[in-house]
């Protein structure tokens, strides 16, 4: 812990990264209080976007540090959520979450949790998938499709192409 003397010696960090920190801030935040709201209830979701960001101020000059700044928030945004609600959740079901509940696209969830896109999209694929199975629209797709007698057929079939060999 600093006192009042020690505090007037640090010296304060340079702008460039107090710019960054608040672009940051500015970013993530509405997110980050989004999802929180999703999961807790509405005064736990501010104490915990808090608690993130205070964690983030204080360990700034290492977060930037790292290769994805956003993953490393991240996965102590969803350490905080899961330790204040008892529940811990899957990484599919908080990307479903911040794409179909909070309308959030693939890109600005990349960007939110620090992953590629591709990842974003593939996890998305499998809470989709996931859905399905709970829902009956696997099976209900299974029945739709047709089976067709050539390699190539199938894979037009697969990729709806429509051209006059079919």
């Amino acid at each position: 812990m600093t006192t009042t003397a020690r505090r007037k010696t640090m010296k304060s960090p340079p702008a460039v990264l107090t710019n960054a920190f608040y672009a940051f801030y500015d970013l993530h935040r509405p997110a980050y209080a989004a999802f929180a709201a999703a999961r807790l209830p509405a005064e736990e979701a501010q104490i915990a976007v808090s608690h993130l960001f205070s964690l983030i101020a204080d360990n700034w000059t290492t977060v930037v540090t790292e290769r994805h700044p956003s993953a490393w928030a991240w996965e102590r945004h969803t350490q905080v959520i899961a330790r204040r609600s008892g529940r811990t959740t899957t990484v599919v079901e908080d990307i479903s979450l911040l794409h179909h509940q909070l309308r959030l696209g693939i890109d600005q969830i990349a960007s939110l949790t620090g992953t590629e896109a591709a990842t974003v999209a593939a996890l998305l694929a499998a809470a989709d998938r996931e859905a399905g199975d709970r829902t009956g629209r696997v099976r209900l797709w299974a029945s739709m499709i047709k089976p067709v007698a050539s390699a190539e057929a199938r894979w037009r079939h697969a990729f709806r192409l429509r051209t006059a060999a079919v």
